[in-house]
């Protein structure tokens, strides 16, 4: 089961790169049973963000839609019934039914079961570790031709850190987000703020409940500056710059994670 929901590629070090909403498909009974269509899905996913998992040895990426189940949702709302559940979408022909809730509940539950098994292996060999949590976000939702949403309330880079214990994990936050705020994007300097307009999802919640005081979890949401948002069309120089200014994050991330490990 697990090869057709999500991939984990297991690696050396404590950081792990996770884009759990990265995921495009729909096991047959969903197909059939959805009511959007593959642009409207595409539209509210994460296309591309699984190539920024590169940047770590230890990489989880989600390969199913978030519409047949949200891995960044709590387990009572994984599975979206109601179109206030997604962005006001309707998104079933019908109700879906008992046996497919089930199954798509086993498949959500068999995911939190491998990603405990692998954060519980970094812990013992490391004692603390640091997760990546990779997303992306709509500014254009008035259409492919309005006007990009207030850019004051959309910063390019949001971290969610409300999920955590941000005095413990202050100094691998701040080396994050000092790191990508100086880093050169393409000739200019990234728009990176903390909390402004996601605070952290279910996936960073979970890791900081099960293991508070070995693992940190950055909730990582770019804006969709990398891609039309309407079309799905990537813009490849975008993402490549993306992904270096993550990889140009992880050495001051690591040495601050490296530094609390031995104050512990």
């Amino acid at each position: 089961m697990q090869d057709r929901i999500w991939r984990i590629s297991h690696g050396e070090g404590p950081l792990v790169a996770a884009a759990v909403h990265a995921g495009h498909d729909l096991r047959p009974e969903v197909a059939r049973t959805m009511a959007l269509t593959s642009g409207e899905r595409l539209r509210e996913e994460d296309p591309f963000t699984d190539q920024w998992t590169i940047i770590a040895g230890t990489r989880i990426v989600g390969l199913r839609s978030r519409f047949e189940m949200d891995l960044n949702r709590p387990p009572e709302g994984a599975v979206y019934q109601k179109p206030e559940d997604a962005w006001g979408l309707d998104i079933w022909n019908e109700p879906p039914g008992p046996r497919l809730l089930d199954r798509s509940q086993a498949e959500y539950d068999a995911f939190y079961d491998e990603a405990g098994r692998l954060l519980d292996s970094k812990v013992r060999q490391y004692g603390t570790f640091v997760v990546y949590d990779l997303h992306s976000y709509n500014h254009r939702r008035g259409g492919p031709d309005a006007e990009i949403d207030d850019p004051d309330l959309n910063p390019e880079v949001n971290i969610g850190t409300a999920t955590m214990d941000r005095e413990r994990w202050g100094p691998v936050v701040d080396a994050f987000i000092d790191t990508l705020r100086r880093h050169d994007f393409m000739g200019r300097k990234l728009d990176v703020r903390e909390n402004v307009k996601f605070f952290g999802g279910y996936f960073s919640e979970w890791i900081h409940t099960t293991y508070p005081t070995s693992g940190c979890a950055l909730a990582i949401e770019f804006k969709k500056i990398f891609m039309d948002e309407w079309t799905g069309e990537p813009d490849h120089q975008s993402l490549e710059a993306i992904r270096e200014a993550l990889t140009a994050t992880t050495s001051p991330v690591l040495e601050a994670l490296q530094a609390l490990s031995l104050q512990d």
